[in-house]
């Protein structure tokens, strides 16, 4: 029977070829980019729910320049991008303020 995923042909054009090896590197390039962002907002979300302000506060500071940085290349919307830092900010905040 078939295995799942279609053999993928190579391409004929010497364009093509190099496409093909392009794309293998910005795959990798962008699927990086995209794991540093979803840890850095997931790290202020850990410090957050420990409920330290100083961290959470440190951690959010570095988490947006991360966001800034990958969503002016495209990995992620640049709305996405907007909304997490809000919401984000926003937990920080009450954070501060319970405290």
């Amino acid at each position: 029977m078939a295995s799942g995923k279609p053999k993928k042909k190579n391409p004929r054009l010497a364009s093509g070829r190099k496409r093909a090896r392009q794309d293998v590197h910005l795959n990798a390039a962008n699927t990086s980019l995209r794991s540093k962002y979803r840890t850095a907002v997931k790290n202020v979300e850990k410090a957050v729910l420990a409920g330290d302000k100083t961290k959470a506060t440190e951690l959010f500071a570095k988490m947006q320049t991360v966001v800034d940085s990958v969503s002016d290349k495209g990995i992620f919307h640049k709305n996405k991008a907007a909304r997490d830092k809000s919401r984000l900010s926003a937990k920080v905040k009450t954070l501060a303020t319970a405290a």
